[in-house]
């Protein structure tokens, strides 16, 4: 008798405990997000602030709230923190994300002080933006709605697929006086927006001046931090006569510096107007 009763109690208990578990694991993501998280660099802010509660964001980079930070208006009234160890572990954090934010080595001090660090990568195809966006915002417990953003994202530049043939040839220009060929992430996006590159080369190169002169594109696209006045070095490329003649005569798509300075779901702001300038473009040619 004694020994059915003891069985009895631990077969209750160990349902209990399924039970339990089985309602833990059906729990909302939010419930397993992760809690007072720390941001060391623009573009950890970012997804940050897209997918942490508020209320666990300790603090986010000196760059916040910059021109080139996508979502700098969230970043109002949240603290600011220089990506050093010593002032990063003083907000006793449980989580810290980063790209590039405090160097090589913060890793390894946070390691050793028991924080888990989330590790943002530098992607540079589309395809891995949204491997990034997924990632990320798993580890931020909020895989869902990084699910969903990403298919937002795909929805709209499937609406963007080129139809024209041939297609517009468009020079991507920098402020550094730089441009950019096959091989990056801004030669994807114009080709997403169905733009043909003009430069040539693949990589980052300077603006091909020598060649402006003989031969031209349809479309400019112009990544200047426009918030920055003055911000343009006067010995750059982008000042150059021959470059300013493009961005007077030729239409002008024009690429805030915070779409394409990190790798992110906001990436497709940028295509969109580059496709929309393009479309422009071709219009008045009719």
């Amino acid at each position: 008798m004694l020994m059915r009763a003891g069985l009895s109690v631990l077969l209750s208990l160990f349902l209990f405990g399924c039970s339990e578990a089985e309602e833990a694991s059906s729990a909302p993501e939010a419930a397993h997000a992760p809690r007072r998280i720390v941001s060391l660099d623009y573009c950890a802010d970012q997804y940050v602030l897209q997918f942490a509660e508020r209320e666990d964001i300790v603090a986010l980079s000196p760059d916040a709230d910059k021109s080139f930070s996508y979502l700098r208006a969230e970043a109002s009234d949240i603290a600011q923190v220089r990506p050093r160890s010593a002032d990063v572990l003083a907000l006793e954090p449980d989580l810290v994300v980063r790209s590039y934010g405090g160097g090589p080595q913060i890793g390894s001090f946070l390691e050793r002080a028991g924080v888990e660090l989330v590790q943002i990568g530098y992607p540079g195809t589309i395809a891995e933006v949204r491997g990034e966006v997924i990632r990320i915002g798993s580890a931020l417990g909020k895989a869902d709605e990084a699910t969903t953003l990403v298919a937002d994202m795909d929805a709209r530049l499937a609406r963007l697929k080129a139809t024209k043939n041939p297609l517009p040839k468009a020079l991507y220009m920098a402020e550094g006086g730089v441009t950019s060929g096959k091989g990056s992430l801004v030669h994807e996006l114009m080709v997403a927006a169905g733009l043909s590159n003009f430069q040539d080369r693949a990589g980052w190169n300077p603006i091909p001046l020598e060649r402006l002169v003989y031969e031209r594109p349809d479309v400019v696209v112009a990544s200047f931090f426009e918030n920055e006045a003055g911000s343009t070095h006067s010995w750059s490329a982008a000042r150059h006569t021959i470059a300013q003649k493009q961005l007077s005569e030729l239409p002008v798509a024009k690429v805030e510096g915070a779409w394409t300075a990190c790798g992110g779901w906001f990436l497709v702001e940028a295509v969109e107007a580059m496709a929309n300038t393009a479309g422009a473009a071709k219009a008045d040619e009719k």
